[in-house]
């Protein structure tokens, strides 16, 4: 079904009933992160549903997750091999696949590529706490000097615009930052951003942000003053973060490939959850548009 032909009420009465559950899948984050550029496939009546996010090339329509959009994939009552494979096939068959993720619940008869994610499910927060890695838990002593001259607090979107702007790695150029920049603008708008910073000498050193709603915290980005980088402003933050809402809330790290982000995330000893994808190469891509055998 294409966007306009999706009953919303239907579809969000499948996503809170799931088993698989997943905050990517709502209606608020993916047409911020999409455009709303997403169509679904449905299983029956809404029995199950999977979002299916696209950009357009060359009047193509190409499948891509979205940029802060790390899982998505088949949701449903009970996950049921049978009914993902079926929707699994008719999805490579039907669609341009550059890249997609599905969640870490869904299973298939088909092996796909994993990758890695980590989660703190709901929990006393001591229990929580308890369970960092040693060198976690030194991080998190501050000495008398930086506790006297620092502060953590939320922050708005304009008065933590210049510090990310300034701070932002990984994207590609000014537009790719830019955008980044509006998604964070539009989730503030819908009420789902949340930024929190560490002040040192009332200096913004750190920021983390976060996606918010009533059962999930998404670590969207991490921001860091290269100069202050030992006084690990990041770590008190997440602590911070998760001692506030860790009694009723998932914080999702979003996982990484990356050695030295995955190494950081480990140190609060989350959950490590794996789940699948499907990817095409631009070679491959080509040859399934072009119908190349």
């Amino acid at each position: 079904m294409k966007y306009q032909e999706i009953d919303f009420k239907k579809y969000t009465e499948c996503l809170e009933n799931s088993e698989q559950q997943k905050y990517s899948a709502t209606l608020d984050f993916l047409n911020v992160v999409s455009g709303k550029q997403w169509e679904i496939l449905v299983y029956n009546d809404y029995e199950a549903v999977m979002p299916v996010p696209y950009m357009k090339k060359f009047g193509l329509k190409i499948v891509i997750n979205p940029k802060l959009c790390q899982q998505l994939g088949i949701f449903s009552k009970t996950d049921n091999i049978q009914v993902n494979d079926q929707l699994l096939d008719f999805f490579e068959k039907k669609y341009n696949i550059w890249y997609y993720a599905f969640n870490d619940t869904n299973q298939f008869t088909k092996k796909l590529k994993e990758r890695q994610n980590f989660l703190i499910y709901p929990a006393d927060y001591n229990e929580v706490r308890q369970k960092y890695s040693p060198k976690r838990k030194r991080k998190l002593r501050l000495d008398e000097e930086v506790l006297q001259n620092s502060e953590v607090r939320k922050v708005t979107m304009n008065e933590a615009l210049g510090f990310i702007s300034q701070n932002t790695i990984g994207a590609k150029d000014e537009k790719d930052k830019q955008e980044f920049l509006q998604t964070f603008s539009d989730f503030e708008k819908a009420q789902h951003l949340q930024l929190t910073a560490f002040f040192y000498h009332k200096t913004i050193i750190n920021i983390i942000a976060v996606y918010s709603d009533e059962k999930t915290l998404a670590l969207l980005g991490t921001f860091n003053a290269k100069e202050h980088i030992k006084l690990s402003g990041s770590s008190v933050i997440i602590d911070h973060i998760i001692s506030e809402n860790i009694q009723t809330k998932t914080f999702d790290f979003e996982g990484s490939d990356v050695p030295a982000i995955e190494e950081f995330f480990r140190g609060f000893r989350p959950e490590l959850k794996m789940y699948p994808t499907t990817f095409n190469s631009k070679k491959e891509l080509l040859k399934k548009v072009l119908k190349i055998r």
